[in-house]
């Protein structure tokens, strides 16, 4: 008796080892297309993370649809770059998202952070900052923090162990796919380093102040941006001081934006010698997945050595 009921346990046992294999992924809500590509990549082969601001749309002026309030209400996990970007979300975090763990980029200690720039025309001294004190995020930090591939490395780490903590049977999984996705970034720094070493004394001005990671990382000349947030039009006199910045400091280009409409750039530079191209902060043209972020970069890369090269 005793030895059928111990085979009937142990074969109960293994009958249960298929159910506890096919455990449904953590419910992941991401913010923003470039993260969403960075917990793409820990989260292959196990899930997709469920993505909010899609396709061209404006995180700084996002309404949730439905469906995104629904995901957030059974999210386990949400991930975003914090309020300087995503305005839009503090709100749903205390409301919807109650029960999730919620992971904000701009408290992490291993994130990288740069003060947000007053204006829209910057002088010489807004790049000469020192990064010995890491600035508080409530005192006005840039949210944009993915847009320096080595701040992308140290999400992906954060990913990885909140995924992990939250699904410790899948862990090697997501750490393995960590290390190849922080492969890949060492691999586009390097690149990235090259191609724009010979570039760095060129002056641009950019659509809105959304690079400053990149330019700090690469030690590019940004001599301005024509509105400080996309959704504040700029009036008549920045675009007047605007002009004459671009003559002054000689910017060889301005940089629109895909998400927003290209005359306000053409006018800008009208009477000027600066071309005109585009930079794109979150791939608005770039299908959603783990391989956009490497093609947002590259986009980026392209565009800026194209325009300060001329070619």
């Amino acid at each position: 008796m005793l030895r059928s009921l111990s085979l009937s346990a142990l074969l109960a046992g293994f009958l249960a080892l298929p159910a506890l294999a096919a455990a449904p992924p953590p419910d992941v809500v991401v913010t923003v297309k470039p993260l969403h590509s960075l917990v793409s990549g820990v989260m292959q082969g196990v899930g997709e993370p469920y993505l909010l601001v899609r396709g061209a749309a404006n995180p700084h002026a996002f309404a949730l649809r439905p469906s995104d309030a629904k995901a957030l209400a059974g999210a386990e996990l949400v991930v975003w770059a914090g309020s300087p970007v995503e305005t839009f979300m503090d709100k749903p975090l205390a409301t919807l998202a109650k029960g999730a763990q919620v992971l904000t980029l701009v408290n992490e200690p291993s994130v990288r952070l740069l003060p947000v720039r007053k204006g829209g025309a910057w002088e010489a001294h807004d790049h000469d900052h020192t990064h010995e004190e890491r600035p508080e995020a409530e005192l006005g930090s840039d949210g944009h923090v993915w847009l320096d591939p080595l701040n992308a490395k140290a999400i992906t780490d954060l990913i990885a162990a909140r995924l992990s903590a939250l699904d410790p049977s899948r862990a090697a999984t997501y750490q393995a796919n960590a290390t190849r996705q922080k492969q890949a970034l060492d691999t586009l720094d390097a690149e990235m380093r090259a191609a724009l070493a010979p570039l760095k004394d060129r002056p641009f001005i950019v659509f809105h102040d959304a690079y400053h990671y990149l330019e700090d990382r690469y030690g590019l000349n940004a001599a301005g941006a024509i509105t400080v947030s996309p959704d504040q039009p700029p009036g008549a006199g920045r675009l007047k001081t605007l002009r004459e910045r671009i003559n002054q400091a000689g910017a060889v280009c301005v940089f629109a934006e895909p998400q927003f409409e290209p005359a306000l750039v053409r006018t800008l530079a009208q009477g000027t010698k600066a071309r005109t191209g585009v930079l794109d902060p979150e791939g608005a043209s770039i299908a959603d997945g783990a391989e956009l972020y490497g093609q947002l970069m590259r986009f980026n890369l392209r565009s800026l050595v194209d325009c300060l090269s001329g070619g």
